[in-house]
């Protein structure tokens, strides 16, 4: 078990991480999603020994392990940018860690070859680094982190450079073979689909502090504040002021939209509601959702779905909808809110009711 006890990096005056607690259990799979410089790599270097804390503690297994060098802790960490021997073959890269351990050479040559197999890397066995594709080099990476089974595995989106079919192979290979092996597994991205790919548990960040921490789908269905909503929302996560009044939330003088039976025992007046794009949609799927009268101002069409980006009564929303939609600008259309997905929050921000499970 991986134990955070409040622990704090400081740079220069400069908050990096706020105190955070935090707990691990062996054969986890771990997601640390937010924004570029939410403080992701900096928990990770904490986790590994890379940086001390300025405050606060670590405890791996019930040992206090604060001061222990990475060299000396059971850990292996791959980076968005590979870290490779130039001077050594794919194989030797791979097998570095055994050889290190003393491993013998019949266990190191069929573990080396297991991993290879897996990332697709059995042709590029003899090649030096140097000779291999962006990708290649960055699967050689995630090869000598597996083979090292470490208790402690540290991947800083790791997946990145990799193309679109290996890429969706391995995030569901990887949580796997760790998780077979007793592994703490923690995953950071900016992702939030590829934190709902891999599942397990999730902590959302937000400027150096976790927002939230649980099992993945609870925090995304019902996040504990605007801002852990807001970092699990890719699009971005539709909100609008209203004032509960009844049966209703109203915006200015008229009802807007009937409140859900999920949000029916809240108090009356001010609040943000907020639900997610796929929400928001041309067509009414279930008799729960309630149309809006919107005016649009751009699409974009991906191929397979349409992000058309439309303006309500001074907030501006996005809808994810299936298939081509070409829609002229400055048009004013209907849309439908699945109000069994909104999820409500009160003026200082936190949660007051979460969407329909």
């Amino acid at each position: 078990m991986l134990e955070l006890r409040a622990v704090e990096r400081v740079v220069g005056g400069e908050v990096h991480i706020e105190a955070t607690s935090l707990v691990l259990e062996h054969g986890s799979l771990n997601v640390l999603l937010g924004p570029t410089l939410s403080g992701k790599t900096s928990l990770m270097r904490l986790m590994a020994g890379l940086d001390r804390p300025s405050a606060g503690s670590i405890w791996f297994d019930g040992k206090d392990v604060t001061g222990v060098r990475v060299q000396d802790r059971s850990v292996a960490m791959v980076y968005q940018q590979f870290i490779n021997y130039p001077a050594m073959t794919v194989y030797e890269n791979i097998a570095s860690p055994l050889r290190v351990r003393g491993a013998d050479p019949a266990a190191i040559d069929r573990e080396v070859k297991r991993a290879a197999e897996l990332l697709r890397l059995t042709p590029y066995l003899q090649r030096t680094p140097l000779n291999l594709s962006g990708g290649q080099q960055q699967r050689t990476a995630l090869a000598r982190a597996i083979v090292k089974n470490a208790s402690l595995v540290l991947l800083d989106e790791p997946l990145a450079n990799l193309d679109y079919k290996l890429r969706e192979e391995l995030r569901a290979e990887l949580p796997k073979l760790f998780a077979e092996a007793g592994t703490i597994f923690v995953y950071a991205t900016t992702e939030p689909h590829e934190a709902l790919l891999l599942g397990g548990n999730t902590a959302t960040l937000s400027q150096g502090r976790i927002t939230q921490f649980g099992p993945t789908i609870d925090v995304y269905r019902r996040p504990a504040d605007l801002v852990t909503a807001k970092t699990f929302a890719d699009p971005p996560l539709n909100t609008v002021p209203v004032v509960k009044s009844g049966s209703h939330f109203r915006i200015g003088d008229r009802p807007a939209l009937p409140v859900p039976a999920h949000l029916a025992g809240i108090a009356d007046g001010p609040c943000t509601i907020a639900f997610h794009p796929h929400n928001l949609a041309l067509q009414g799927q279930h008799p729960a959702s309630a149309s809006l009268s919107v005016r649009t101002a751009t699409s974009e069409i991906t191929g397979s779905e349409s992000f058309v980006h439309v303006e309500f009564e001074g907030s501006r929303w996005v809808m994810l909808a299936p298939g081509i939609h070409d829609i002229e600008a400055d048009t004013t259309i209907a849309v439908h809110v699945d109000t069994r997905r909104i999820i409500a929050f009160g003026a200082d921000g936190r949660s007051i009711a979460g969407a329909a499970a």
